[in-house]
């Protein structure tokens, strides 16, 4: 008889931790989105009434708030005292 499977747990920390990170590897996808956003949702006579400046002030705001995404993401990544290593929970 095999004995009773313990459930799988991990701390609060690490797993916020992990999904920052899973957030931090999705983040360039999101830029690719953003970016093509306006190439897919216009059409031929929707493109033509758009100026360049508009584009340009889309681009750069899109730019810019990816930037902030990468820096709030990577301050919840700070190494901090209260969570411990993933490499010491795995014991090496």
């Amino acid at each position: 008889m095999t004995p009773p499977k313990q459930p799988v747990f991990l701390e609060r920390g690490v797993y916020r931790r992990r999904r920052v990170v899973d957030a931090v590897k999705l983040l360039p996808m999101l830029g690719v989105a953003v970016f093509l956003l306006p190439v897919l949702l216009l059409d031929d006579t929707q493109a033509e009434q758009n100026s360049t400046a508009s584009r340009l002030v889309f681009f750069f705001c899109a730019w810019a708030s990816l930037i902030c995404i990468a820096f709030v993401l990577s301050r919840w990544l700070r190494p901090s005292e209260d969570v411990p290593n993933e490499a010491e929970g795995r014991g090496q």
